[in-house]
């Protein structure tokens, strides 16, 4: 932290701490004994992510997450409730099992894609064919009636498998530059090739769909990386799978070198009808202040390429492990705490939003919003998302912060309410003080986040740790501040693009009946 804002902040809160400092010392203390020495977060990681795995929206895997944390916080003597905020399509994972049958046999690293349609219970079998170059998208029209029976490759192959981190540390000058002299090349090509069908990559899909291809198999690789970014199926009656670079590139180059390759896929899933979804509120009740409320905020469901573990499991994890330790060393807070674990994130911040719509009050009370949402790393930045006196109360809640965790975090006031990306926004939207702890990347945008790499075992807990005290030293601050949190709001600057008054975001209202 800059030398000048931490005098600030000792100016700031000088008042503040004379008054409260002996027993805030006491109390932040016994947090980070309890964070450290008792900690649940790898039980917890090991629960939601192993044995629960990834929580997709509208699979029975996320409402046994939700399950498990309503049966989870009884444990520690936090009531928990799921609270219904609408339908999704209900859909469960199988197995998916692909195997090159010819010109030689093994099996592949692939996975059929979110909401996907499965094959027959024995399986299909079909040759593997790749995009032609077409002229025009009369060509490709005419090209279409060919993948009858056939298996369709519709992702561009790479240049290398090799993540760029090999190139810079081991390849010639001049290798590098060929190796991403060619990569550009080829991107502009594909996307040429792409533009010439006149369809979109989904309107691709659906096309060779409708024209009788047994599965359509794409390969999204994370650039640099090797991983699989894994989102939904574009079908809607063959199956769609993601197969690794490595395996895709083989298939591709057999299909452009006239091999003929064959594999067979045995994809199978469920269809569940609409199903209700919920979030996962707890709470700890507050005693002098009950309708004045902080919320721990994370999203619950995840992408179910892995388990979920940075997107949000991690989140997650702080956030009840916070609410373990302050019931432990803080039972009675001055503030209602509420945990906050919101499904259908994924989906546009749907749980959320159906939160903020359906509990006004709760809105209306909250002294601030804590959430996590980027992945395993100690927190680094606090923004005060435009609200003009978020300096001041933020200000005395982080100097109680232990200095070896705090020494890590800049911030940014007032900021603005930019970066929707994550639940916070739902409430910044409706003019609550709601605040993002943004963390250390760890590769996250191009390693982990909605990849099949998302795993425990990419958890880095003790950044993790830190987290939990941070959130419990500011949710106690929050809790004992005599003073209400102020929503006046910032005036938005102009848009340089448009020349025109840049206004706050409206909240929307959430897809209460979404599916795929």
């Amino acid at each position: 932290m800059k030398q000048s804002v931490k005098i600030f902040f000792l100016l700031l809160i000088l008042p503040f701490s004379i008054i409260s400092a002996q027993d805030t010392d006491a109390v932040v203390d016994q947090i980070v004994q309890e964070a450290t020495e008792n900690s649940q977060l790898e039980r917890l990681a090991h629960e939601l992510l192993d044995v629960i795995g990834p929580r997709l929206v509208g699979t029975p895997q996320q409402q046994k997450a939700h399950d498990w944390a309503v049966e989870t916080f009884g444990e520690w003597g936090i009531e928990a409730e799921n609270q219904e905020w609408g339908q999704w399509r209900g859909w469960e994972r199988g197995i998916t099992h692909v195997d090159l049958v010819y010109p030689r046999v093994v099996s592949l690293e692939a996975m059929q894609l979110a909401w996907s349609p499965s094959t027959s219970p024995n399986g299909v079998e079909a040759e593997v064919v790749a995009l032609p170059d077409v002229a025009d998208s009369a060509a490709f029209q005419a090209w279409l009636p060919s993948v009858k029976g056939k298996a369709v490759l519709i992702s561009q192959p790479e240049i290398t498998g090799r993540p760029d981190y090999n190139w810079e540390e081991f390849a010639t000058e001049e290798s590098i530059t060929k190796m991403r002299e060619e990569r550009q090349a080829a991107d502009r090509a594909w996307r040429a090739m792409i533009d010439r069908t006149g369809l979109s990559t989904r309107g691709i899909a659906r096309a060779v769909e409708d024209a009788g291809a047994v599965a359509v198999i794409q390969s999204r690789w994370s650039n640099g990386f090797g991983v699989s970014k894994i989102f939904s199926a574009y079908t809607e009656k063959v199956p769609m799978i993601d197969v690794s670079l490595e395996d895709y590139g083989m298939l591709y180059r057999m299909a452009e070198y006239g091999d003929k390759p064959r594999i067979k896929i045995n994809a199978q899933s469920k269809e569940l009808g609409k199903v209700p979804t919920f979030n996962t509120i707890a709470t700890i009740p507050g005693t002098e202040n009950p309708d004045e409320y902080i919320i721990l905020s994370a999203h619950f469901d995840s992408w179910d390429g892995g388990t979920g573990a940075t997107d949000n499991g991690t989140g997650s994890i702080t956030m009840m492990e916070t609410a373990r330790v302050l019931k432990e060393v803080y039972p009675n807070p001055k503030r209602t705490i509420i945990v906050g674990l919101w499904g259908s994130e994924e989906q546009g911040l749907n749980g959320s939003r159906a939160f903020v719509e359906d509990h006004p009050e709760i809105v209306e009370g909250l002294q601030a919003l804590f959430n996590q949402d980027n992945g395993t790393g100690r927190v680094v930045n606090i923004s005060g998302q435009g609200f003009l006196n978020s300096y001041d109360y933020i200000g005395r809640w982080l100097s109680a912060v232990p200095r070896d965790v705090r020494r890590h975090i800049d911030t940014n006031f007032p900021g603005t309410p930019g970066g929707g990306g994550s639940d916070y926004a739902s409430f910044v939207a409706a003019g609550a003080p709601a605040f993002s702890l943004s963390s250390l990347s760890w590769s996250y945008w191009n390693y982990t986040w909605h990849t099949n790499r998302d795993t425990y075992d990419k958890i880095v807990f003790d950044d993790v740790r830190n987290n939990v005290i941070l959130t419990a030293v500011l949710t106690y601050m929050a809790s004992e501040d005599p003073e209400k949190t102020s929503r006046e709001r910032a005036v938005l600057p102009m848009n340089p693009r448009t020349g025109e008054q840049m206004t706050w975001p409206n909240p929307r209202s959430p897809n209460r009946n979404g599916g795929n």
